[in-house]
């Protein structure tokens, strides 16, 4: 299992490893979810040895922080971690989350020392910052094995194999092929023309094309069994990655999967859950309700992204999923959204590196469904919170400008008098409005339609000085009385 921050260069080490061009496919450069790979590797390297060669299936984590769910399921199936952190940064936030995620999981660590080509490159901070996480190298006294690598030149790929396979040997890591077959899923998506497909990682046992596999959640026969780089196969050995179709249903990533001898047998192994109904949700009255749709590509995407949305504030404005399914976008999750309006608003489609039918796009156009569609999650997630910015209400700021003391009326009419006082407090500015306090209780209120000082018109009289003020409300001011003068402002509003 390869894991690191962002950036760091796990799927660029990958592709050195491989000679093939993974990350350039990446959309944004990030892996977006989890990949398997597998290599052969010999001891003494020779095209024709077989004897001592043995293959070695890496594990692509997403580097992204919304992803960390997904890493933890990686961690699950992974019997050595390779924990890649880069030389110029040192330790940073998703590298600490990797570290936890190691911990929990209990597996054996290797550190991969990434661009060590750099000119601004230093290791040994990276070493120290390590030792701060509780991860001691062997070059600073401590039991973990490093290796300085550069996926750009390839400077010490070959150590870093090497490195893992001393660690396979001494942690005596050994399947069992003479157990059924059983292993987890890793990834898993519906495919509009051949169904649910799923990435399976067996663990032990031999799993071989027509065998009956069930999850917790769905079984069925494999139909079509392929190698990770997409090539039909008859038979898959322990620690290899596989991509099946054949199930009745998409399985959940991170089940566990065993082969059964009859469908009949595979079906009782079901765990069939009862559906849930939709969770009553408490606000308080400052609070919204948005509804939304959530369609992916893989279901591996549909927990991370689940996770990232927890993420987001929510005292103003509360998001509530009222589905979340692989596929593309449908006239029915249009209908869907129409169907449940919230906060003034039909529920929102969120679609995530999946296409929009024209039919779907056409309907959400006449009644006005909103359809957004990214690519990356750092779009996702921003393009989300704005959304939630612009329906938010605009808050109502108010802002104290200063007091008056009224001391002569000079004009009473309907609902409007020409008074004057004296500024005791800050400032007095045209166009604000008047908050008027009698024995310092508040009486009524009104607006400042204009100012004047030595009976000329002014725009703004300050502390201590005399003022007339043309005063508009619902109460008539008498003399002694003070006026708060304020002004009132609405800021967009903010998450």
């Amino acid at each position: 299992m390869v894991l690191g921050h962002v950036d760091s260069g796990k799927t660029s080490i990958l592709d050195c490893i491989r000679k093939t061009h993974v990350a350039e496919k990446e959309t944004g450069g990030i892996t977006q979810h989890i990949g398997a790979y597998q290599i052969e590797v010999g001891n003494p390297p020779s095209p024709k040895a077989t004897e001592g060669q043995r293959k070695i299936t890496f594990i692509d984590t997403p580097g992204h922080e919304a992803f960390s769910a997904m890493r933890s399921r990686g961690a699950k199936v992974a019997d050595i971690a390779i924990l890649v952190v880069d030389c110029c940064k040192g330790v940073q936030a998703q590298t600490k989350e990797a570290i936890l995620k190691i911990k929990e999981a209990g597996i054996p660590v290797i550190i991969a020392l990434n661009k060590i080509d750099r000119p601004e490159v230093n290791p040994e901070k990276a070493k120290r910052d390590l030792s701060k996480e509780g991860v001691l190298v062997e070059s600073l006294g401590g039991k973990v094995p490093s290796v300085a690598v550069s996926a750009k030149t390839g400077q010490g790929i070959e150590d870093l194999l090497e490195l893992i396979s001393l660690v396979a040997e001494m942690e005596d890591l050994k399947a069992d092929v003479t157990k059924s077959a059983e292993g987890a899923v890793i990834e898993s998506y519906l495919d509009s023309q051949r169904g649910p497909i799923a990435t399976l990682i067996l663990t032990n046992g031999i799993l071989k094309k027509g065998d009956i596999l069930g999850t917790p959640s769905t079984f069925g026969k494999i139909k079509s069994f392929e190698n990770f780089q997409g090539l039909s196969i008859e038979k898959a050995l322990p620690s290899d990655p596989v991509i099946v179709t054949g199930f009745g249903d998409v399985p959940r990533v991170g089940e566990n999967f065993k082969v059964f001898s009859d469908l009949e047998e595979a079906k009782n192994y079901l765990k069939v859950s009862e559906k849930k109904l939709p969770e009553v949700l408490k606000l308080n009255p400052e609070q919204k309700v948005l509804n939304l749709i959530l369609k992916t590509d893989v279901l591996g995407s549909i927990e991370a992204i689940e996770e990232v949305l927890k993420t987001l504030p929510q005292e103003k404005i509360v998001l509530r999923i009222l589905k979340s399914e692989v596929g593309q976008i449908s006239e029915s999750d249009v209908k869907l959204a129409k169907a449940h309006p919230a906060a003034g608003y039909p529920a929102v489609i969120l679609g995530f590196r999946v296409k929009t039918s024209r039919v779907a796009q056409e309907l959400a156009e006449r009644e006005k469904v909103k359809i957004m569609n990214f690519d990356v999650i750092y779009d996702f997630v921003e393009g989300v919170r704005k959304f939630m910015g612009r329906i938010s209400e605009p808050e109502l700021i108010r802002q104290d400008l200063g007091k008056v003391k009224i001391s002569a009326i000079f004009l009473v009419e309907k609902n409007r008098q020409i008074i004057g006082g004296k500024v005791i407090e800050g400032e007095v500015k045209k166009g604000t409005q008047i908050e008027v306090l009698r024995n310092e209780e508040l009486v009524g209120k009104g607006k400042l339609i204009n100012l004047q000082r030595d009976k000329k018109d002014i725009d703004r009289v300050i502390k201590d000085q005399e003022c007339g003020i043309l005063f508009e409300g619902d109460v008539k001011i008498e003399e002694g009385d003070v006026l708060v003068i304020y002004i009132e402002e609405r800021r967009k509003g903010e998450l």
